[in-house]
């Protein structure tokens, strides 16, 4: 690919320099990542964030109008330029009724180039609801897309039902490997004493923002499972923070053995994730969450719920374990039985990083973007 192609690059959800840190941010950036190093010259058109998370028709009307002015103005800008310096392909990444492109159709359309998105769902139930809005903009976004990059399969049913001349093309989840694996570690003994924690007891973990919603309701039942399970020699490391975290830290309270890092930069975390016995999520509602990736890319096995797309991210039995959804009882027993073979922990663990290593690395989605986009140029 020739490097000096340049494409739009847009991520109407959470743009890639947004202030607050989440796995769909580091995706944004993991694809500019990979679209470069895929031989594009990526920019990023618009910093404009579409999401109305409240359900409010107003807001939604409003969003889309700044979107449309927004749209016409890059329009003008692009159109300014010397032909070979316009971009060739627009590519949005992430869109869905709560948070629409209203840019990169419109812009495409005027100056006749490919348009791209990644990661996009359709959910049809939410027509003539508080998001038909948003739903109606998805909609004419899907319409026009050349293709689609799905990264969960549970996205899939949808799209093939409403869009059935969408080309869908699968690209697993991905992280860069190589900004992980030269970190340094350090031996347990000298965590456990920089956190206070038991080198003799069996470390499990998580890692996940502290919102309402989803994440409050993992939490919880993680908090639930922990108090139910037999085994009570393990210690919870948890990492993250965000405006539901006094909440969470409550739900946990009747627990001693849990100690709170707040949120940690990846030079922080990566230590704690490679020495960590166990990664504990109950996944309520989960896509399919990067934190599951660097888990298992640190050596850490994993113990999850299965929903959405979690299981398409790991080898259920190898490098890790799926437990029942949103079942609280299940998920204790299977903790119980993992946590009495430690042995077979420390396998699944040299599993998951060959696993993610093997399937689910930035050179590998560069090259699947770099085929499947390059017919489109």
């Amino acid at each position: 690919m020739d490097p000096t192609v340049p494409i739009a690059y847009y991520a109407p959800l959470k743009p890639p320099g947004h202030q607050n840190p989440s796995g769909d941010r580091l995706l944004a950036r993991l694809f500019a990542e990979a679209l470069q190093q895929a031989g594009f010259n990526v920019e990023l058109a618009s910093n404009f964030r579409s999401r109305d998370g409240a359900g409010d028709p107003i807001r939604q009307k409003r969003l889309q109008q700044l979107g449309y002015s927004l749209a016409d103005r890059l329009i003008r800008r692009y159109q300014k330029l010397a032909p070979h310096q316009r971009p060739k392909l627009w590519f949005t990444y992430h869109l869905y009724h709560k948070a629409p492109d209203w840019l990169g159709p419109r812009v495409s359309q005027a100056l006749g180039i490919p348009y791209v998105v990644a990661e996009a769902s359709y959910a049809g139930k939410q027509q003539g609801g508080p998001w038909d809005s948003g739903l109606n903009g998805s909609k004419i976004a899907l319409e026009q897309a050349s293709c689609c990059f799905t990264l969960n399969p549970y996205d899939r049913p949808g799209l093939q039902q409403h869009f059935p001349q969408l080309s869908l093309i699968d690209l697993p989840p991905f992280l860069n490997t190589e900004h992980y694996l030269p970190l340094n570690t350090a031996s347990k003994q000298q965590l456990a004493c920089q956190w206070h924690l038991d080198p003799e007891r069996p470390w499990l973990i998580t890692v996940a923002m502290m919102r309402p919603g989803d994440k409050s309701d993992s939490y919880g039942l993680l908090a639930e499972s922990l108090n139910l399970a037999k085994h009570k020699q393990w210690q919870l490391i948890v990492v993250g923070d965000g405006i539901n975290a006094q909440a969470v830290k409550d739900q946990f309270q009747p627990l001693s053995n849990v100690h709170f890092c707040g949120q940690l930069c990846r030079d922080q975390l990566w230590p704690l994730l490679s020495a960590s016995d166990l990664f504990v999520w109950p996944a309520v509602n989960e896509a399919f969450g990067l934190a599951l990736l660097e888990a298992q890319l640190a050596g850490t096995p994993l113990l999850v719920g299965d929903e959405g797309g979690v299981a398409s991210i790991m080898e259920n039995g190898n490098t890790g374990y799926l437990s029942l959804p949103r079942n609280a009882k299940a998920f204790a027993r299977q903790l119980d039985a993992l946590l009495e073979n430690p042995h077979k922990l420390q396998q699944m663990g040299q599993l998951a990083t060959e696993h993610v290593v093997a399937k689910h690395s930035l050179a590998q989605a560069a090259e699947k973007l770099r085929n499947s986009l390059g017919t489109l140029l």
